[in-house]
């Protein structure tokens, strides 16, 4: 299958089942796209012109933790931060479905990582409501929602980055059985686990749905192969990586009238 630089098939209409889960090609080196982070990250945040939403969704199992904190021991936590969606709870159902992720997004400088998102509102929730509703949601109107709301952030600044992780349904059972077999993380199963496995290629389904109408020119999505962990989280530390060289190539201009003259200040006589 040949595909394009998104991930998607250069050719035909997108199926997420039928799509790789191993890359044919090696990404380029972890370690070099995370020292690229670690400047350029800097560079973003002296300049504060820009600021990156990076949107990681994916399957139960598919590593949307372990990616988040791979790419942030890279960075100047001064100015990332990362946020865990899951169902929305008090205030966040009272309210329409993009309220809850308005006070994270990032300011100018800031890089933000969503560990699922405001899309959790037509996937998880289209397959098990939160609230029980007269009618059917007009799901159409909010992928529109959705496009109109991340189009308001890139006029004002904001680039994104949207990453669907796309894990084999055989790696996902090993991923889930290797769970339940380490004590340390069995405290992440609940009941509705059960529903979401059984569910999976329903759930698909949705997926594929999404990220046909939500897939624009302003925050397109990247259908990484995940069944390698650690070549997916190579290729998104090399988007990501990118993306902050693009926006911040160099530092700001000094001010070298500012600088001389506090230089002058500084200077002792030994100087």
């Amino acid at each position: 299958m040949e595909i394009d630089p998104y991930g998607w098939p250069a050719a035909g209409t997108l199926d997420v089942r039928k799509l790789p889960t191993l890359a044919s090609e090696p990404p380029p080196p972890l370690e070099e796209s995370r020292e690229r982070l670690h400047e350029h990250q800097r560079r973003l945040y002296a300049s504060q012109r820009y600021g990156v939403l990076l949107v990681v969704q994916g399957l139960d199992a598919a590593g949307k933790d372990s990616l988040i904190r791979t790419l942030a021991r890279a960075m100047d936590p001064a100015a990332f931060r990362a946020y865990s969606f899951g169902r929305p709870l008090g205030d966040e159902l009272n309210h329409d479905f993009l309220w809850r992720v308005w006070p994270r997004l990032p300011a100018r400088g800031q890089v933000v990582a969503f560990n699922r998102s405001h899309y959790e509102a037509v996937l998880a929730e289209r397959l098990w409501p939160v609230v029980e509703v007269p009618e059917e949601p007009d799901w159409p109107g909010r992928y529109q929602a959705i496009n109109d709301f991340e189009h308001h952030l890139h006029r004002e600044g904001t680039r994104i980055i949207k990453v669907w992780l796309n894990t084999s349904a055989e790696e996902q059972r090993k991923r889930l059985l290797k769970r339940l077999n380490k004590p340390r993380k069995r405290w992440k199963f609940e009941p509705a686990d059960i529903d979401n496995w059984l569910s999976r290629d329903l759930y698909l389904e949705r997926v594929n749905e999404t990220l046909i109408a939500t897939h624009t020119g302003h925050a397109p999505w990247h259908l990484i192969a995940n069944d390698d962990k650690d070549d997916a989280r190579a290729r998104v530390a090399h988007l990501l990586a990118e993306t902050l060289a693009y926006l911040a190539p160099d530092y700001p201009r000094e001010n070298i009238e500012c600088i001389d003259r506090y230089r002058t200040l500084l200077a002792g006589p030994e100087d």
